[in-house]
């Protein structure tokens, strides 16, 4: 059985036009809370100000959805989490080469290092990891089988398929997951954007390929094109339910 993690308060927030006050994602996080969503991705704490506020209120409502915080692989980022207590730490590692050489200016070898010493961090502290695999369909196979091998010898339990730029089709998606799930035991979280209009079916297919976790947020909000659409995805996956 699947389960939705809601980036509406995260991902959602980084839509051109979109802004959410403190007391918005207040009640936002309320509203998601009601749908019995898993987790919520309630944002980054370490841009700090309102932005780390709301989260450590969150923390005190007593929500029944798991709230998870954004981080860079930076120790500094994963202390602003730990200061707000949330449940689950996510830490975002870039692995294509595009991103690992024109964005960071490092190497292959860096980003699994840093990756070592962020997840280890957090998990001393007691706290649950999740790796994001940021911009998973732009890297190589090889890389990517390597990276998830890593992290599960790290102790990590699930690991966050991103399709960042938004380019990939359900048939590839689909044999991705697939591939992971025979050659490694872990959990997969699917992360879909709209660019091509494919976030909703995308998803869907990652779940029939196996993928126990899926990314979306209300009105499919997001950056650039949007992410995936919770309403349409729930009524996507319901109808298929048979061959879920």
């Amino acid at each position: 059985m699947y389960k939705i993690v809601d980036t509406t308060l995260r991902d959602g927030e980084q839509m051109a036009g979109v802004e959410l006050g403190f007391d918005d994602k207040i009640e936002f996080a309320k509203i998601i809370d009601s749908k019995d969503v898993y987790q919520i991705e309630a944002g980054t704490p370490a841009m700090g100000g309102d932005e780390k506020k709301s989260i450590e209120q969150l923390m005190g409502l007593g929500l029944k959805s798991k709230v998870s915080a954004w981080n860079r692989m930076n120790i500094n980022d994963i202390k602003h989490s730990i200061d707000c207590r949330v449940d689950i730490v996510h830490i975002s590692v870039p692995i294509s080469d595009i991103q690992i050489k024109w964005k960071l200016g490092r190497d292959r070898v860096w980003v699994i290092n840093e990756m070592k010493r962020s997840v280890y961090y957090a998990k001393e502290k007691g706290y649950e990891v999740v790796v994001g695999l940021e911009d998973a369909s732009r890297t190589s196979t090889e890389f990517l089988m390597n990276v998830i091998r890593e992290a599960k010898e790290l102790g990590v339990q699930r690991v966050r398929y991103a399709d960042t730029v938004g380019i990939l089709y359900p048939d590839k998606i689909y044999k991705q997951i697939k591939q992971i799930k025979q050659n490694v035991d872990i959990s997969i979280e699917f992360h879909a954007h709209n660019d091509f209009g494919m976030a909703v079916a995308n998803s869907v297919s990652a779940v029939m390929a196996g993928a126990e976790f899926v990314d979306s947020t209300f009105g499919g909000i997001g950056e650039r094109a949007g992410n995936c659409d919770y309403v349409k995805l729930i009524n996507a996956l319901d109808k298929n339910n048979n061959s879920i």
